[in-house]
């Protein structure tokens, strides 16, 4: 990486572009107002860069439909297991390869990993409509996530390369749009793929080719990692310095290099104070914030007495939310602390759960869940950006990689430790309350799943507690 200032930016970010009377526009020399790409997005490179993601992503979310689908028509009889093993391939990878798949970001070229990744992925696809057994979907989910894994921190540590410091929570806004608002798309086009397997493809070619509803979604998803991986390949990333050639090297001194890599990842994920907070704040605060999911439906049935529409409102607003406090977070960051927003967005998140579960009024559930929705899109743009900032571009890989299992570890605890906490919890307030107690004159009621979501509001709170322990122990580190 070159010394000079602004050495490992692209040219967008050096020469061409300089600031504008408005703060939020980057003006090109010369006084020509720039494009509407670019006053979105910053800087050209990275407006390919989220086109990749979004197009990707859509092709992610249209695959995992397929899978899903394939999953449960091979394993007729017993579709339940089936799925649940494909989905587990989806996620067992992140805790193995995860750290590994770090290292091998901070030491390969990123563009590069991503292109091959997107064209590896692709390959998986197009092999997909041929699979007819439960273990091939296995195995073509373990290769996707890993080429996943890969992907990821590749992408989140090019970004602040692509862009100026003072746009990086915008970027995180947008990058979380582009991966989860390309949900519907996804589902959309599963939708256009069924009727189109029936109504254009009953012929033996079109059998011989795989072109039912899973196959036609196969071969589209292909064709976005193939498109995604043309637009990064005309990126101009920023080229990284060579490590030192290990080759003659002792095999000891060879095995020990990455060790020593993944050792220095972690060490700087939970000894820095701005890595070490958002690792743990994002991370016991989707344990608590998580378990809203599998439970909604139970709270909304049980306490709400709303039925499945009534959980349907509940999503819809949480949803809803979370796009607010994207938005309102890319709008007012150049006046946000964002150290301070982050732990106090956990805080009130927990808060919000905490109103949200003790409320038995359907509307006023639902706009204490927006209030949750809000706080968490603060909370996910606020720790990338925190992480982008803080971490050097030789440790970013590591660091988002340890995120990225983290953060899966914490998922998968919600959505498996919830259910299960929350039929002990009901089988304990049956037998020794019958359901209900009396505060303070009030009879509540309080079934399992009730005490489950005031349990998981107390660790949202706590997580936020910690962060502000944390970042202010770290203050305080610095100073002496």
């Amino acid at each position: 990486m070159s010394d000079s200032p602004g050495g490992d930016k692209p040219p967008e970010l050096r020469d061409e572009f300089v600031l504008g009377d408005e703060p939020s526009l980057l003006i090109p020399e010369g006084g020509d107002r720039p494009g509407l790409h670019v006053r979105m997005f910053s800087t050209p490179e990275f407006f390919r860069l989220w086109l990749a993601q979004v197009v990707s992503a859509t092709g992610d979310w249209l695959g995992l439909l397929a899978i899903s689908l394939l999953a449960i028509r091979i394993g007729a009889g017993s579709e339940g297991a089936a799925l649940s093993l494909v989905l587990a391939a989806r996620i067992a990878p992140g805790f193995f390869f995860g750290p590994i798949a770090g290292v091998l970001v901070d030491r390969w070229d990123r563009k590069r990993v991503m292109i091959v990744s997107d064209v590896g992925r692709a390959l998986v696809m197009l092999s997909l409509p041929f699979v007819d057994t439960i273990w091939g979907l296995v195995i073509a989910s373990l290769i996707l996530e890993a080429f996943t894994m890969l992907w990821s921190p590749a992408k989140e540590a090019s970004v602040p390369n692509l862009v100026p410091e003072e746009y990086l929570t915008t970027a995180n806004s947008l990058s979380i749009l582009a991966a989860y608002g390309t949900f519907p798309v996804g589902a959309g086009l599963m939708v256009l793929f069924g009727r189109l397997s029936t109504a254009l493809f009953s012929s033996s070619w079109a059998d011989n080719l795989q072109l039912h509803e899973e196959g036609l979604a196969f071969y589209a998803n292909a064709l976005t990692f193939l498109v995604a991986a043309g637009l990064i390949f005309t990126l101009h990333l920023p080229h990284r310095t060579k490590r030192k050639s290990l080759v003659g090297e002792p095999l000891r001194a060879r095995l020990a290099d990455p060790i020593a890599d993944l050792r220095e990842g972690w060490q700087f994920a939970f000894a820095n104070p701005v890595a070490r907070t958002v690792n743990m704040g994002l991370a016991t605060g989707l344990i608590g914030g998580g378990m809203l999911v599998p439970l909604g439906a139970v709270y909304a049935t049980e306490v709400l007495g709303a039925g499945e529409s009534g959980y349907g409102f509940l999503i819809t607003a949480l949803g809803l939310g979370v796009a607010a406090g994207v938005a309102l977070v890319s709008w007012a960051q150049r006046h946000l602390p964002k150290t301070r927003m982050f732990t106090w967005s956990l805080i009130m998140a927990g808060m919000f759960l905490l109103a949200s579960s003790s409320i038995s009024q359907i509307h006023l559930s639902a706009a204490m869940t927006f209030g949750i929705g809000i706080c968490a899109g603060s909370v996910y743009v606020l720790g990338f950006t925190l992480l982008h900032e803080s971490v050097t571009d030789e440790l970013r890989g590591r660091i988002f990689s340890t995120l990225y299992v983290l953060v899966r570890m914490c998922v998968l605890i919600a959505l498996v430790v919830g259910p299960l906490l929350e039929e002990l919890l009901d089988r304990f307030s049956k037998r020794f309350w019958d359901r209900h107690i009396n505060l303070f004159g009030w009879e509540v009621f309080v079934p399992g799943v009730r005490l489950t979501l005031w349990l998981a509001a107390l660790i949202m709170l706590g997580s936020g507690l910690i962060a502000v322990v944390s970042l202010r122990a770290g203050a305080e580190g610095e100073k002496t």
